[in-house]
């Protein structure tokens, strides 16, 4: 059975320039003034945001808390920024394009087979509802997130 990925991604437009806009998403250490859910981050072993750096974070919802490890794999000042989870399970990141005005923002989130499939072997049964679960906190998430980075940028 083919699993076919889990995505989602929204827009805003921002009154900054993409380098700007760049300089702040790339840092993971700020990740907490924006993100409902990740209250933290750091670099492990002191790297920055460049491919195949690693940074761990700190979730927390009213379920539980957790971390999780991720991977940079996309680095591309005024462009892109992404991370993978786990790595190779779910793939969350930042596009900018330059728009008149200031720029366009999206967060984009994938949810792989690979991830699913991992929720398939530990959720067993419950799987399914889990796996909803992780789609509607994106869906929920993502707009609130790109509201609170237009705050700061435009603040």
């Amino acid at each position: 059975m083919q699993i076919e990925p889990l995505t989602y991604q929204s827009s805003v437009v921002v009154s900054a320039d993409p380098e700007k806009v760049y300089a702040l998403v790339s840092d993971v250490t700020r990740t907490g003034e924006w993100s409902p859910v990740c209250v933290e981050c750091r670099w492990d072993d002191g790297h920055g945001p460049e491919v195949g750096s690693f940074f761990t974070g700190r979730n927390v919802n009213p379920e539980r808390t957790w971390e999780t490890r991720s991977q940079v794999v996309a680095a591309d000042p005024g462009r892109e920024f992404a991370w993978s989870v786990g790595p190779g399970l779910v793939r969350w990141g930042y596009l900018m394009e330059p728009v008149e005005g200031g720029t366009k923002l999206t967060e984009t989130w994938e949810f792989g087979a690979a991830g699913q499939e991992m929720f398939r072997e530990r959720f067993g049964d419950t799987a399914p509802a889990e796996i909803a679960k992780r789609e509607q906190a994106a869906r929920e998430g993502i707009p609130v997130t790109l509201d609170a980075i237009k705050r700061i940028l435009e603040g």
